[in-house]
């Protein structure tokens, strides 16, 4: 049976469309090697990964090594958010000690301390509009978002009633101050090359 014979065949059949639908559908079609996907409020995107963008992530991944164990690390893994159909591959996501998956092996946002997205030009209006409403819904302490186009760095804290109440942007080369949160670590930023 060919892949699209299967979707023909799914689509056929009478399913309920949620995030478990939606990525199996997406785990039979040919997404090209180097592409991160995710759903986001029911909508599918796709985004090639960049070196620049490898590079921050490994380097916020390096700097919270310092508090999170291995096991409480993730990058570009299917983390389901609340709202309709939010089902995310965070850049970056650090978890409370004592986290754990669920049945279906994936973390639970209620876990999730700090999340860090890497703007991508394709996927930017996500990360700074429905991404960030719904870190701030889902209550995530801390929400970075690194742009290595302008070469700055915005960090959201203190999330409430759906928003996050507290807002701080620098330039790369800027310290990110996390010591009064969850996180408990300043991250340098110095050495993130920019785009």
């Amino acid at each position: 049976m060919t892949v699209l014979d299967d979707r023909i065949e799914m689509a056929e059949e009478s399913v309920e469309l949620t995030l478990d639908v939606m990525f199996e559908w997406l785990e039979k079609l040919p997404v090209p090697e180097g592409y991160k996907t995710e759903i986001v409020g029911g909508h599918v995107f796709m985004s090639p990964q960049r070196h620049h963008h490898f590079e921050i992530v490994f380097r916020i991944l390096e700097q919270l090594r310092a508090k999170y164990a291995f096991k409480h690390l993730a990058s570009d893994v299917r983390i389901d958010f609340p709202g309709r159909l939010n089902g995310f591959a965070c850049d970056v996501a650090a978890l409370a000690d004592g986290s754990v998956m669920d049945g279906k092996g994936h973390w639970r946002y209620q876990d999730v301390e700090f999340v860090a997205e890497v703007i991508s030009k394709d996927t930017a209006a996500n990360d700074y509009g429905p991404k960030k409403e719904t870190y701030a819904t889902a209550e995530v302490p801390v929400y970075l978002i690194v742009d290595p186009y302008t070469g700055e760095w915005h960090l959201h804290t203190i999330p409430k009633d759906g928003k996050y109440h507290s807002a701080v942007s620098f330039g790369f080369g800027e310290e990110i101050d996390l010591t009064g949160t969850a996180v408990g670590l300043t991250l340098t930023t110095d050495d993130f090359p920019r785009d």
